[in-house]
């Protein structure tokens, strides 16, 4: 018997309508009819994760592939609440997800306590300070308004998730609207004002030793192309932040790669008479902790208005990467090649690779080496907040495929999850890094793995706790507690899922890494190995 339309039906219509093929979440009792009215949309592709924060983080690691406005599906309380830690990320990273939570029925909403299962005094109060911002639907008539003004302001530089609330007895109301089909989410672009670009391009003209910083903004603009032919024009090194690893070649004579962490390259850029930051708000990564003291003009361009000039004097254009660079690329004059630029860019790097030769880490080089030349070019890889992870924040070249982590709020378990939602629209591997502190927050979505057979190899380095903390406290304390941890046997525990897993060892990495990856579907490959950080970020 075929049951009439509903508002369930409208929210799939909808989002089918603004162009989604891929959602992620999972069922909820008040949520159950959009899940109903998706399962007779075959065009949209429904993961479903094991714990909701694992869902957001699988919508996450596919909206920065794709740089596509992605949905999450989650029903109300519980469900809505486990997934703001994973939008906090989302946020600082400006990832357009879009989360539509079902809510108790409309009678229970204004504050009244009714006594409804998962009820909240105000639930969308919760993910207010989170998220971008929030919709509220009271009438399935309000449905396609909501959802395409939702999906405009993630996809709005800067971008970031978004709240749609519909409740219960909204989305099971039969309804008498029409199909929908008439809707759009396309948000206006954020172009920088003319007299600001011939400012900046006035400064930059008249730079004799300009300097890029080129953060996670230029990498979601998709503005690489813009980035280096204003490089290029202006004959000035560039140094990407760890958000933004793919905003430059690596190997680019005028690439000073990502060593933020390290004084060598903050004087470098100290010293610049012009700075160019781009997509960067000059956080406390990306500042190398807010030491850096720049001695010349900062030109920043930067999407969220908030960042502009938070974290030191600048010409503030708020734009979008990719408008802005295009436009600057245009106005400047173009040089002649400058082997100065080039020396200096490679004696900054010398010096980093001197300082760290010096500190007996060879076989962390080696490690990352291994994964480096295991993991095909252009495969895209999401890194935990682990140790190896932060190697790989300053020491990974990209090869083509972006970098991506949890570097944004610093949260574990980003790492399978957001591998596995990457895996649902790239064609061939996805690598996941993670520790085995973190590896126990995702260790369910084995079964979304094996469930939906995507193509990710995850790499645990077990060192037997948080070893990241257990470094940090030694530092500070002279001992470390509580950061070891009891763990499974990581392998076999693989297995149960029906996933295949190698225990390895640092001289096999390379080899067992490559041919989980080669591989089809997914696939754990295990690292004992206790690693260590780089010294800290002052001169030795």
């Amino acid at each position: 018997m075929t049951r009439p339309r509903n508002g369930g039906d409208v929210a799939a219509e909808t989002l089918t309508a603004l162009g989604a093929r891929t959602a992620f979440g999972i069922p909820g009792q008040h949520a159950l009819g959009l899940f109903d009215a998706l399962q007779s949309r075959p065009e949209v592709r429904f993961v479903s994760s094991r714990v909701e924060n694992n869902a957001a983080f699988a919508a996450d690691g596919h909206a920065r592939l794709t740089g596509d406005v992605t949905p999450l599906l989650v029903s109300t309380g519980p469900g809505a609440l486990l997934t703001l830690a994973s939008l906090q990320e989302s946020a600082a990273a400006s990832a357009p997800v879009l989360c539509i939570s079902s809510q108790i029925p409309s009678e229970g909403l204004g504050g009244a306590r009714r006594g409804f299962l998962h009820e909240l005094a105000d639930q969308s109060a919760s993910a207010r300070g989170v998220v971008k911002s929030v919709h509220t639907v009271r009438h399935a008539s309000q449905i396609p308004s909501a959802i395409a003004e939702a999906w405009r302001s993630a996809a709005a530089a800067p971008a970031g998730p978004v709240w749609v609330e519909i409740p219960q007895d909204v989305l099971l109301a039969p309804v008498e609207l029409p199909p929908v089909s008439d809707v759009d989410g396309s948000p206006e672009p954020l172009r920088p004002r003319a007299e600001l670009v011939d400012e900046a391009a006035r400064l930059l003209d008249g730079a004799e030793r300009p300097v890029v910083l080129a953060g996670g903004g230029v990498s979601r603009a998709r503005a690489q192309g813009a980035l280096l032919r204003l490089a290029e024009h202006l004959q000035a090194p560039v140094a990407c932040t760890f958000g933004g690893k793919d905003a430059f070649p690596w190997e680019h004579p005028l690439s000073l790669q990502s060593w933020l962490e390290d004084r060598h390259t903050t004087e470098y850029l100290e010293q610049a008479d012009v700075l160019l930051v781009v997509g960067s708000g000059l956080g406390e990564l990306s500042s190398n902790y807010h030491t850096m003291r720049p001695k010349g003009r900062v030109v920043q361009i930067e999407a969220d208005m908030g960042k502009l000039e938070a974290n030191g004097p600048a010409l503030g254009i708020h734009a979008d990467a990719a408008p802005a660079l295009d436009a600057l690329a245009a106005r400047v004059t173009p040089r002649a090649r400058s082997e100065r630029a080039e020396h200096e860019t490679a004696d900054v790097k010398r010096k980093v690779a001197d300082r760290l030769a010096g500190q007996g880490l060879e076989t962390e080089a080696r490690v990352l080496e291994a994964v480096r030349e295991a993991l095909p070019d252009g495969a895209p890889s999401y890194w935990d907040m682990t140790i190896l992870g932060y190697w790989a924040w300053s020491a990974w070249d990209p090869r083509g495929g972006a970098m991506h982590s949890a570097q944004g709020t610093g949260g574990l378990g980003y790492g399978l999850p957001a591998a596995l939602g990457a895996a649902a629209a790239h064609d061939g591997p996805v690598l996941a890094v993670s520790g085995d502190g973190g590896a126990m927050y995702g260790i369910a979505e084995l079964a979304t793995a094996r469930q939906h057979d995507l193509d990710v190899t995850w790499l645990i380095v077990d060192d037997g706790g948080y070893g990241i903390l257990r470094e940090y406290m030694n530092g500070a304390f002279g001992r470390a507690s509580h950061t070891e941890l009891a763990r499974p046997d990581f392998t076999a525990l693989a297995g149960s899922f029906g996933v295949s897993a190698v225990l390895t060892d640092i001289d096999r990495l390379r080899g067992d890494l490559a041919a989980a990856l080669a591989a089809p579907g997914p696939s754990v490959v295990v690292l004992p190995a206790v690693l260590r950080m780089f010294a800290p970020t002052h001169l030795d």
